[in-house]
């Protein structure tokens, strides 16, 4: 039933911001020349995926978690992409194909050893990666990879389908904080 919900409002939010999607696109081109951003991430049975995101850092940053970039390699869109989530838009794409979910832990770097091992003993890796969860409804980021592997299990163990709508719901009404930045 889950798969139902991702893949309709998926499709629904990609055509109903393709305008936005147009429009930040277009700017991404004069704000760093390569405004798609592509990273290989850690998904379902630990599988490799490559995530989608716009792009708000400069093209050169090392590929590091957010919490361990600086912020002087946010570009000035990326500022406020980063703010808005809008930034966060182009992985409705990686939902529609089943590569992740709406609702399900942010999917980790590889080089996030930590938080895999962590996410491995509690066996998260059995869900899709999603876009929002109880953890990022909550400001709890990549920074505390045991806190967050344990808030990602609570969610799973207590999933439910009004929880689905309530993460969805806080996510778009600006709950979150999104990763710490030195």
């Amino acid at each position: 039933m889950i798969r139902a919900f991702d893949l309709i409002f998926s499709l629904l939010g990609l055509v109903l911001s393709s305008p936005v999607l147009l429009i930040i696109f277009v700017i991404g081109l004069f704000d760093t020349g390569s405004p798609i951003f592509k990273q290989e991430r850690v998904g379902r049975d630990q599988k490799p995926f490559i995530l989608i995101k716009f792009r708000t850092m400069k093209l050169n940053t090392i590929s590091v978690a957010t919490h361990l970039a600086s912020t002087a390699s946010i570009t000035p869109l990326g500022s406020f992409l980063r703010r808005t989530k809008l930034d966060e838009l182009p992985q409705l794409w990686n939902v529609l194909i089943g590569e992740m979910s709406l609702v399900g832990p942010r999917p980790g770097l590889y080089n996030q050893e930590e938080l895999t091992k962590a996410r491995s003993a509690r066996n998260v890796y059995a869900i899709r990666p999603g876009i929002t969860g109880l953890a990022q409804v909550n400001s709890i980021d990549m920074s505390t990879p045991e806190l967050l592997a344990k808030t990602d299990k609570d969610m799973i163990d207590n999933f439910t389908i009004k929880n689905y709508f309530k993460y969805v719901m806080l996510t778009v009404l600006g709950r979150g904080s999104g990763d710490r930045m030195k």
